[in-house]
Formats: C-alpha cells, structure tokens, sequence
C-alpha cells in the first residue's frame, strides 16, 4: 500500500511518524532519530506531511518541501481534541494525523529563512526590554529598603543612580555603592543594546517597500510594521482583513447557545507581541484624534465617548490590522 499522510510528533531528538494509506489504515507507527528522518522521506512518493506548527517545525516544512512533499502546520488548539488516550508520543502523532483528515483546519503558512531571521531578531529585543525592565524595578526595590525613594521611569533611576553614588550622607554602605555601580553598568549596557537591536530593525524597514507602505498607516510605526512583515508573510492566506484580525486574537469570543449570540472581550489568541504592539499604536492614534478632522479620528472619538477608552483603542487596533491586510494583499499604498 501506498502511504498517503505522514504524521509527525516533533521532539529535539525522537520523532514520532505515523503514516496511514488512502482507506485510513496505519501503515507505519514508529519513533526515528533526527538524522533518521530526511532518510525516511526521500524513500517515498510525495505525499502530505502533517505536524503541529511548534519549535522547530518550519524547519522540517521547509526540507520537506524540497524533496516535492505538501507540509500542512496545524495550530496544536485544534489538533489536541483529537487525542485519544493519555498524552504520549504517539497518541500525539496520531491526533495529528486524525486533524489532518479535516480540510476546515486552518493550516500556518511555511516561514521563510528571512522572516525567522526578522522573528528572531524582534524575540531578541523583546527579552532584553524585559530584562532592563526587570532591573529597573530590582534597583528601585532595593534603593526603597535604604530609605530611598526613586520616581519611575528608566530615565529617571539612570540620572538618580549616579547622584546617589556621589552623595556621601546618604547612609548607603561601601559594599552596596559598588552593588548599585554594577547594577547602572549593566542598565547601561542593556540600554545600548536594546538601542543597537532598534536601530537594525529600523534599517530593515527603511530598505523594503511592504515596510514602508505600512508605516504609512497611522498607528504603525517601524517595530509594527516589521513585525507584521515577518509574522504574516503572503497576506493572501487571509480572505480578508477579519481573518489577519481574528489570527492576532483582536476580535470578540464568542459564547453562544440557542440561537442567541453572545459576544465577550477579544479572544487573545494569536501572537501576543504583535497584538500588543498594534494596541499601543492604537492608543497613540487615539490620543491626536481629537485634534483632527478626518472621518477615521471622529468615529473614533464618537466611539470613545460611547464606550470605555480601552475598547475603543482595541477597536482601533482591529481597524488597523484590517487596513494593514488591504496594503498588504492588494500590494497598493495606504489610502486615508
């Protein structure tokens, strides 16, 4: 018999294939090593090759389809009711298989080497912000137990930290001065870094032209707009603007029964980093609205005096991805 579906349950070094023919029957149920894998494919007819869409997975998508095969990335949500039994390796191949059989599962497009490199580099900057933030609040927490009260915001704690150390009466002892001359190195390092890391996206965005279209967006600036590049890649995989705003969790869950339709708080599935920096964008573009009087900025003010501020700026979030879709889809500039 001829393998039609090849599961495959990705591990860093065990990976679980499970192959079944056309009628269903499974023909291969077995773990292999890495270096086992591309071995085993070049051995067989193209078929579809099915894998949740987790670490690693583009990886093998990408091998994959150099040897003529159909990848299929399935979101784990949507593979995980079709587990059968306790979780193992396995059952897990298996439920992969199973969702692979249902045609409605939305499948994640293949990454390209280029848009992992960008991803990587937004993941890189996104650590080290938190990193600096983390130290930020250690310091200030610290200083607070010996009595000294520094304001918030970064800006501040770097203009403060020195004065502290030159400052002679403030009863802070030799040991902790050189604690907290450490600590202002490092703040002043990962300042630099996160500077640097900035500057190479923003170098990007300035040399390719879907980039620079998106910044034409209000609400969208070079962080966004990069991110959004190397997220979503060919925007056509969406049917419409609806779709990109539903894959970055910014439309409503819905809790439904019996005909009546009820709708909650956005769902928040999706990229969380995306989403977050669209919001923030939103609250920029919320915050001038006022002063402008184009349609967009008064339905948006309207909205706000309607409703509460955080929804409206959600509500301009969903607005701007849609729009975002649009350029990206049709290829054509922004239109206000």
């Amino acid at each position: 018999m001829q393998i039609n579906r090849v599961a495959l349950d990705l591990a860093k070094q065990l990976i679980q294939v499970h192959a079944v023919d056309l009628s269903g029957k499974v023909l291969v149920r077995k773990p292999l090593r890495r270096t086992q894998l591309l071995p085993f494919f070049r051995e067989l007819v193209p078929c579809e090759v099915g894998m949740e869409a987790c670490s690693g997975a583009h990886h093998w998508a990408r091998q994959l389809q150099a040897m003529g095969h159909r990848v299929r990335l399935l979101p784990p949500q949507y593979v995980k009711p079709f587990v059968l039994g306790q979780k193992n390796d396995a059952n897990d191949a298996a439920a992969i298989c199973a969702a692979m059989s249902r045609p409605e599962i939305p499948a994640v497009t293949v990454k390209t080497i280029a848009q992992q490199d960008r991803q990587a580099l937004h993941r890189i900057r996104s650590a080290r912000v938190a990193q600096r933030t983390a130290l930020v609040n250690q310091t200030r927490g610290l200083l607070a137990e010996y009595g000294l009260v520094v304001g918030r915001g970064r800006g501040t704690l770097r203009q403060a930290i020195p004065e502290l150390l030159e400052d002679a009466e403030n009863g802070l002892s030799l040991d902790f001065r050189q604690l907290l001359a450490e600590l202002y190195d490092e703040l002043v390092v990962l300042d630099a870094r996160v500077e640097q890391l900035t500057g190479r996206i923003e170098q990007q965005v300035r040399q390719e032209p879907d980039t620079q279209r998106l910044m034409q967006i209000p609400g969208i600036g070079p962080l966004t707009a990069s991110a959004l590049v190397a997220a979503i890649g060919d925007a056509t995989q969406f049917r419409n603007g609806r779709q990109l705003a539903a894959f970055l969790g910014l439309v409503p869950r819905q809790h439904s029964s019996g005909g009546k339709a009820r709708l909650l708080g956005i769902h928040k599935r999706g990229d969380s980093y995306l989403r977050q920096l669209l919001v923030h964008g939103a609250r920029s573009v919320l915050r001038t609205a006022a002063n402008k009087p184009d349609d967009r900025s008064r339905w948006l003010v309207n909205l706000s005096t309607r409703k509460h501020r955080n929804t409206a700026t959600v509500a301009q979030a969903n607005k701007t991805a849609r729009i975002a879709w649009a350029v990206l889809a049709r290829n054509e500039p922004y239109r206000p």
